[in-house]
Protein backbone atom coordinates (compact mmCIF):
# COMPACT_ATOMS: atom_id res chain seq x y z
CA UNK A 1 0.00 0.00 0.00
CA UNK A 2 1.41 3.42 -0.90
CA UNK A 3 0.04 6.59 1.00
CA UNK A 4 1.15 10.07 -0.72
CA UNK A 5 0.60 13.11 1.48
CA UNK A 6 1.67 16.79 1.57
CA UNK A 7 1.58 19.67 3.78
CA UNK A 8 -0.88 22.30 3.53
CA UNK A 9 -0.92 25.23 6.00
CA UNK A 10 -0.13 23.02 8.38
CA UNK A 11 -2.54 20.06 8.14
CA UNK A 12 -1.43 17.17 6.18
CA UNK A 13 -3.77 16.21 3.12
CA UNK A 14 -3.20 12.72 1.63
CA UNK A 15 -3.54 12.91 -2.16
CA UNK A 16 -3.26 10.59 -4.73
CA UNK A 17 -0.74 11.44 -6.81
CA UNK A 18 3.10 11.15 -6.36
CA UNK A 19 3.84 13.42 -8.46
CA UNK A 20 1.95 16.25 -6.22
CA UNK A 21 3.58 14.84 -2.83
CA UNK A 22 5.85 15.58 -0.35
CA UNK A 23 6.41 12.52 1.51
CA UNK A 24 5.54 8.71 -0.20
CA UNK A 25 5.22 6.64 2.68
CA UNK A 26 4.97 2.79 1.17
CA UNK A 27 3.62 0.16 3.77
CA UNK A 28 2.49 -3.89 3.86
CA UNK A 29 1.58 -5.37 1.64
CA UNK A 30 3.81 -4.42 -0.28
CA UNK A 31 3.38 -5.53 -4.15
CA UNK A 32 5.90 -6.24 -6.66
CA UNK A 33 3.19 -4.13 -9.13
CA UNK A 34 3.25 -0.93 -6.59
CA UNK A 35 7.30 -0.72 -6.68
CA UNK A 36 7.31 -0.93 -10.06
CA UNK A 37 5.15 1.91 -10.87
CA UNK A 38 6.71 3.84 -8.02
CA UNK A 39 10.51 3.53 -9.07
CA UNK A 40 9.37 4.72 -12.97
CA UNK A 41 7.00 7.62 -11.85
CA UNK A 42 9.33 8.79 -8.90
CA UNK A 43 12.93 7.59 -11.17
CA UNK A 44 13.99 5.56 -8.02
CA UNK A 45 15.74 2.30 -8.38
CA UNK A 46 13.77 -0.43 -7.87
CA UNK A 47 16.44 -2.12 -5.44
CA UNK A 48 16.23 0.80 -2.82
CA UNK A 49 12.44 0.10 -2.72
CA UNK A 50 13.08 -3.81 -2.35
CA UNK A 51 16.38 -3.51 0.12
CA UNK A 52 13.57 -3.15 3.30
CA UNK A 53 12.35 -6.25 2.57
CA UNK A 54 15.30 -8.25 3.74
CA UNK A 55 15.07 -7.87 7.57
CA UNK A 56 18.50 -8.67 8.29
CA UNK A 57 19.44 -5.56 6.13
CA UNK A 58 21.99 -3.42 7.95
CA UNK A 59 21.97 0.60 8.72
CA UNK A 60 23.77 2.64 5.74
CA UNK A 61 23.29 4.97 2.94
CA UNK A 62 23.66 5.14 -0.49
CA UNK A 63 23.72 7.42 -3.73
CA UNK A 64 22.93 6.61 -7.31
CA UNK A 65 21.93 8.67 -10.08
CA UNK A 66 20.99 11.72 -7.38
CA UNK A 67 18.51 9.64 -5.67
CA UNK A 68 19.71 9.08 -1.80
CA UNK A 69 19.26 5.72 -0.03
CA UNK A 70 19.31 5.79 4.11
CA UNK A 71 18.59 2.24 5.31
CA UNK A 72 17.97 2.09 9.77
CA UNK A 73 16.78 0.21 12.13
CA UNK A 74 14.00 0.62 14.47
CA UNK A 75 12.36 -2.01 16.65
CA UNK A 76 8.89 -3.35 17.02
CA UNK A 77 7.10 -6.19 18.75
CA UNK A 78 7.69 -9.65 17.82
CA UNK A 79 4.57 -11.32 16.60
CA UNK A 80 5.72 -14.66 16.01
CA UNK A 81 3.79 -17.18 17.49
CA UNK A 82 6.80 -19.35 18.22
CA UNK A 83 7.38 -19.02 21.97
CA UNK A 84 11.14 -18.99 21.48
CA UNK A 85 11.65 -15.69 19.61
CA UNK A 86 12.51 -12.68 21.64
CA UNK A 87 9.82 -10.38 22.83
CA UNK A 88 11.41 -7.66 20.28
CA UNK A 89 13.04 -7.28 16.89
CA UNK A 90 14.44 -5.12 15.12
CA UNK A 91 13.13 -3.87 11.10
CA UNK A 92 15.00 -1.53 8.73
CA UNK A 93 12.88 1.13 7.34
CA UNK A 94 14.10 2.81 3.99
CA UNK A 95 14.36 6.24 3.89
CA UNK A 96 14.64 7.80 -0.30
CA UNK A 97 15.65 11.41 -0.63
CA UNK A 98 14.55 12.67 -4.36
CA UNK A 99 15.32 15.94 -5.91
CA UNK A 100 12.49 17.03 -3.85
CA UNK A 101 9.99 14.50 -2.10
CA UNK A 102 11.08 11.78 0.45
CA UNK A 103 10.22 8.23 0.62
CA UNK A 104 9.62 5.88 3.78
CA UNK A 105 9.37 1.75 2.74
CA UNK A 106 8.43 -0.32 5.67
CA UNK A 107 8.20 -4.10 5.43
CA UNK A 108 6.34 -3.58 8.95
CA UNK A 109 3.82 -1.19 10.55
CA UNK A 110 6.06 0.79 13.18
CA UNK A 111 6.14 3.08 15.68
CA UNK A 112 8.21 5.54 14.62
CA UNK A 113 6.48 6.40 11.13
CA UNK A 114 3.15 6.64 12.73
CA UNK A 115 4.52 9.47 15.53
CA UNK A 116 6.44 11.31 12.33
CA UNK A 117 3.18 10.63 10.38
CA UNK A 118 0.95 12.41 13.65
CA UNK A 119 3.16 15.47 13.86
CA UNK A 120 4.25 15.58 10.10
CA UNK A 121 1.73 18.83 9.93
CA UNK A 122 4.75 20.31 12.23
CA UNK A 123 7.20 19.54 9.89
CA UNK A 124 8.39 22.16 7.16
CA UNK A 125 7.96 20.09 3.67
CA UNK A 126 10.87 22.38 1.87
CA UNK A 127 13.07 21.10 4.56
CA UNK A 128 13.52 17.23 3.65
CA UNK A 129 16.80 16.88 5.56
CA UNK A 130 15.21 18.09 8.73
CA UNK A 131 12.20 15.65 8.29
CA UNK A 132 14.94 12.83 7.95
CA UNK A 133 16.84 13.84 11.26
CA UNK A 134 13.28 13.56 13.16
CA UNK A 135 12.50 10.42 11.56
CA UNK A 136 16.07 9.28 13.04
CA UNK A 137 15.01 11.42 16.51
CA UNK A 138 11.30 9.31 16.00
CA UNK A 139 13.16 6.14 15.70
CA UNK A 140 15.88 6.76 18.72
CA UNK A 141 12.63 7.68 21.08
CA UNK A 142 11.61 4.40 20.42
CA UNK A 143 14.46 2.21 21.03
CA UNK A 144 14.62 4.59 24.71
CA UNK A 145 10.80 3.56 24.92
CA UNK A 146 11.15 -0.15 24.45
CA UNK A 147 14.17 -0.54 26.74
CA UNK A 148 12.48 0.71 29.70
CA UNK A 149 9.77 -1.43 28.85
CA UNK A 150 11.83 -4.16 28.70
CA UNK A 151 14.04 -3.35 31.22
CA UNK A 152 10.71 -3.13 33.22
CA UNK A 153 9.32 -6.89 32.22
CA UNK A 154 12.69 -8.13 33.52
CA UNK A 155 11.99 -6.92 36.80
CA UNK A 156 8.74 -8.24 37.07
CA UNK A 157 9.72 -11.83 35.84
CA UNK A 158 13.02 -11.72 38.24
CA UNK A 159 10.46 -11.37 41.24
CA UNK A 160 8.25 -13.78 40.11
CA UNK A 161 11.61 -16.53 39.84
CA UNK A 162 12.52 -15.61 43.00
CA UNK A 163 8.92 -16.20 44.23
CA UNK A 164 8.12 -19.23 42.12
CA UNK A 165 11.14 -20.95 40.43
CA UNK A 166 9.11 -22.17 37.57
CA UNK A 167 10.60 -22.65 34.14
CA UNK A 168 8.37 -20.41 33.19
CA UNK A 169 9.47 -17.13 34.12
CA UNK A 170 13.68 -18.62 32.80
CA UNK A 171 11.91 -19.09 29.35
CA UNK A 172 10.79 -15.58 29.14
CA UNK A 173 14.09 -13.93 30.61
CA UNK A 174 15.70 -15.50 27.55
CA UNK A 175 13.48 -14.35 25.21
CA UNK A 176 14.16 -10.66 26.88
CA UNK A 177 17.92 -11.49 25.90
CA UNK A 178 17.47 -12.07 22.69
CA UNK A 179 15.67 -8.77 22.69
CA UNK A 180 18.54 -7.02 23.62
CA UNK A 181 20.81 -8.96 21.45
CA UNK A 182 18.53 -7.79 18.15
CA UNK A 183 18.71 -3.99 20.04
CA UNK A 184 22.66 -4.04 20.87
CA UNK A 185 23.38 -5.03 17.17
CA UNK A 186 20.62 -2.48 16.01
CA UNK A 187 22.10 0.81 17.82
CA UNK A 188 25.37 0.07 17.17
CA UNK A 189 24.49 -0.18 13.32
CA UNK A 190 22.68 3.11 13.92
CA UNK A 191 25.06 5.03 15.60
CA UNK A 192 27.64 4.05 12.91
CA UNK A 193 25.09 5.24 10.40
CA UNK A 194 24.64 8.43 12.07
CA UNK A 195 28.51 9.68 12.80
CA UNK A 196 29.10 8.28 8.95
CA UNK A 197 26.76 11.10 7.74
CA UNK A 198 27.80 13.82 10.13
CA UNK A 199 31.69 13.11 9.07
CA UNK A 200 30.59 13.13 5.11
CA UNK A 201 27.63 15.81 5.02
CA UNK A 202 26.20 13.46 2.38
CA UNK A 203 22.72 15.06 3.61
CA UNK A 204 24.84 18.76 3.44
CA UNK A 205 22.98 19.88 6.93
CA UNK A 206 23.31 23.17 7.64
CA UNK A 207 24.21 24.13 11.08
CA UNK A 208 21.75 23.71 13.10
CA UNK A 209 20.62 20.46 11.04
CA UNK A 210 23.96 19.09 11.84
CA UNK A 211 23.92 20.44 15.83
CA UNK A 212 20.39 18.38 15.82
CA UNK A 213 21.85 15.49 14.38
CA UNK A 214 24.64 15.33 16.82
CA UNK A 215 22.42 15.49 19.83
CA UNK A 216 20.84 12.26 17.81
CA UNK A 217 23.89 10.36 18.08
CA UNK A 218 24.39 10.78 21.02
CA UNK A 219 21.25 9.95 22.33
CA UNK A 220 21.76 6.72 19.69
CA UNK A 221 24.64 6.23 22.17
CA UNK A 222 23.20 6.43 25.41
CA UNK A 223 20.40 4.15 24.43
CA UNK A 224 23.01 1.36 23.23
CA UNK A 225 24.81 2.20 26.85
CA UNK A 226 21.35 1.32 28.39
CA UNK A 227 20.95 -1.84 26.20
CA UNK A 228 24.48 -3.07 27.22
CA UNK A 229 23.89 -2.31 30.79
CA UNK A 230 20.65 -4.35 31.14
CA UNK A 231 22.05 -6.75 29.22
CA UNK A 232 25.00 -7.54 31.88
CA UNK A 233 22.61 -7.21 34.47
CA UNK A 234 20.17 -9.91 32.73
CA UNK A 235 23.50 -11.90 32.23
CA UNK A 236 24.42 -11.61 35.53
CA UNK A 237 21.02 -12.45 37.14
CA UNK A 238 20.60 -15.82 35.01
CA UNK A 239 24.42 -16.66 35.99
CA UNK A 240 23.47 -16.69 39.42
CA UNK A 241 19.81 -17.96 39.45
CA UNK A 242 22.09 -21.11 37.34
CA UNK A 243 24.44 -21.34 40.76
CA UNK A 244 21.29 -21.33 42.93
CA UNK A 245 19.79 -24.14 40.73
CA UNK A 246 22.87 -25.93 41.00
CA UNK A 247 23.34 -24.82 44.48
CA UNK A 248 19.70 -26.59 45.61
CA UNK A 249 20.29 -29.66 42.99
CA UNK A 250 23.63 -30.48 45.79
CA UNK A 251 21.69 -30.14 48.69
CA UNK A 252 18.86 -32.06 47.59
CA UNK A 253 21.21 -35.03 46.23
CA UNK A 254 23.01 -34.94 49.68
CA UNK A 255 20.13 -35.62 51.60
CA UNK A 256 19.09 -38.00 49.26
CA UNK A 257 22.51 -39.59 49.53
CA UNK A 258 22.54 -39.45 53.39
CA UNK A 259 18.67 -40.73 53.51
CA UNK A 260 20.34 -43.76 51.18
CA UNK A 261 23.42 -44.38 53.89
CA UNK A 262 20.72 -44.66 56.42
CA UNK A 263 18.04 -47.31 54.99
CA UNK A 264 21.71 -48.86 53.96
CA UNK A 265 21.56 -50.04 57.77
CA UNK A 266 18.42 -52.01 58.67
CA UNK A 267 18.29 -53.35 54.92
CA UNK A 268 22.28 -55.01 55.55
CA UNK A 269 20.91 -56.44 58.28
CA UNK A 270 17.78 -57.69 57.16
CA UNK A 271 19.38 -59.16 54.50
CA UNK A 272 21.45 -61.51 56.49
CA UNK A 273 18.42 -62.65 58.78
CA UNK A 274 16.67 -63.16 55.62
CA UNK A 275 19.32 -65.55 53.60
CA UNK A 276 18.11 -69.18 53.55
CA UNK A 277 21.11 -70.57 55.94
CA UNK A 278 21.76 -71.49 59.21
CA UNK A 279 21.81 -68.06 61.54
CA UNK A 280 22.29 -67.95 65.19
CA UNK A 281 19.13 -67.76 67.57
CA UNK A 282 17.12 -68.76 64.61
CA UNK A 283 14.71 -71.03 66.63
CA UNK A 284 14.32 -68.23 69.54
CA UNK A 285 11.49 -66.24 70.23
CA UNK A 286 13.67 -62.95 69.56
CA UNK A 287 14.34 -64.23 66.28
CA UNK A 288 12.28 -61.32 65.53
CA UNK A 289 13.27 -58.72 67.51
CA UNK A 290 16.61 -59.23 67.71
CA UNK A 291 17.62 -57.88 63.88
CA UNK A 292 14.94 -55.10 64.40
CA UNK A 293 16.81 -54.05 67.61
CA UNK A 294 20.66 -54.16 66.56
CA UNK A 295 19.44 -52.08 63.51
CA UNK A 296 17.94 -49.03 65.41
CA UNK A 297 20.98 -49.43 67.59
CA UNK A 298 23.76 -48.82 65.06
CA UNK A 299 20.92 -46.79 62.75
CA UNK A 300 20.86 -44.49 66.00
CA UNK A 301 24.87 -44.69 66.28
CA UNK A 302 25.01 -43.54 62.59
CA UNK A 303 22.70 -40.68 62.77
CA UNK A 304 24.56 -39.52 65.85
CA UNK A 305 28.22 -39.69 64.36
CA UNK A 306 26.67 -37.97 61.18
CA UNK A 307 25.22 -35.12 63.16
CA UNK A 308 27.59 -34.67 65.62
CA UNK A 309 30.03 -34.28 62.44
CA UNK A 310 27.60 -32.04 60.74
CA UNK A 311 27.35 -29.00 63.55
CA UNK A 312 31.78 -29.21 63.09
Amino acid sequence: MIQYFKNTDHQTIAIDKAEDAVWVNVLPPLKQEEFTELSETMEIPIDFLKDSLDIDERSRYEIEDDVKLIVIKTPTENNSFNLNDSFYITIPICIILTHNQIVTVNSFENEAIKKFLNSFQNRNPDRINLMVLKIFEKITSNFQDYLKEINTRRNNLEQKLYDSNRNEELLQLMRIQKSFVYFITALRSNELLMMKISRTNILKLNEEERDLLEDLIVETSQALEMANTYTNILNSTLDAFASIISNNQNDVLKRLTTLTIFLSVPVLIASIYGMNVPIPYKDSHMAFWLPVILSIIILGFVIWNYAKRARR
